[in-house]
C-alpha cells in the first residue's frame, strides 16, 4: 500500500493518511490481525474476519445522520500500515465529528507516533469543518483513556453497550476544536446530555 494520487488526506512527518476502499480490506484486515489489542480489550478475543470490511464498509445505527463514514489508513514510506482511524464527520449535527477507532500498530508504542498521526488527524478534521470531535473509551482502558485526556478530550457522560459476549461503561468524550463550552456542546448533541436515554 502507498500514498495514492488524489486518495493522500494528510502528510504527517514520514507517514500519509489515506482513505481506505473496498480495494483495501485484505490489507486492513492483517493490520487488524497483526495488532489485536483493541480487539482483545473490547470483544475478549482478536479481531473477526469481517472486522476490515465492517470498518471500511459497516453502516451507522438506524436514523443517525452524518455527511460521510471515512476509514483512514495510516501508512509509511514503505507502504506498510501502521495505523488506522475510523472517522464519521457531522454526526448527528453539523460540525460534530466521531472517532469511531483510532488505533496505531504496538510495535510503534512509546515512539510518540500516535500523538504525531492524531495531531494531523485532528487538524485534518478541523480543515474540513469539524468544530467538535466525539469519542467513545471502554472504562478500564487505562492507556486510552489517558492518550485522548492528554490530547484535550474531557468526559461527557457514560453509557451502558454491548460488544461482543462483553457488556462494557463507555465514557463517551469531547473535544472542542473552535473554542466552546461543554453546554454548548450538549445543547448541540441531545445524546451526549447525562440524562439522555
Amino acid at each position: 500500500m502507498t500514498a495514492r494520487e488524489g486518495a493522500t488526506l494528510v502528510a504527517a512527518d514520514r507517514f500519509w493518511a489515506i482513505e481506505l476502499g473496498a480495494d483495501d480490506v485484505a490489507q486492513l484486515q492483517r493490520f487488524f490481525d497483526e495488532n489485536p489489542e483493541y480487539f482483545v480489550i473490547v470483544t475478549g478475543e482478536a479481531a473477526g474476519p469481517g472486522e476490515a470490511s465492517d470498518a471500511i464498509q459497516g453502516a451507522l445505527p438506524e436514523g443517525w445522520s452524518f455527511t460521510k463514514k471515512w476509514a483512514i489508513g495510516f501508512v509509511d514510506e514503505a507502504g506498510s500500515m501502521i495505523g488506522m482511524a475510523d472517522v464519521v464527520s457531522d454526526l448527528l449535527t453539523q460540525h460534530v465529528w466521531h472517532i469511531g477507532l483510532f488505533i496505531v500498530a504496538t510495535r510503534l508504542r512509546g515512539a510518540g507516533v500516535a500523538q504525531l498521526l492524531y495531531s494531523h488527524l485532528e487538524r485534518w478534521t478541523h480543515e474540513h469543518g469539524a468544530q467538535w470531535l466525539r469519542l467513545g473509551v471502554v472504562e478500564g482502558n487505562a492507556r486510552a483513556q489517558r492518550f485522548w485526556q492528554h490530547r484535550g478530550f474531557v468526559d461527557v457522560r457514560t453509557r451502558s453497550v454491548q460488544a461482543g459476549a462483553r457488556a462494557h461503561t463507555i465514557r463517551v468524550m469531547f473535544k472542542p476544536l473552535a473554542g466552546g463550552s461543554l453546554r454548548e456542546y450538549l445543547a448541540l448533541v441531545a445524546r451526549d446530555r447525562p440524562d439522555a436515554p
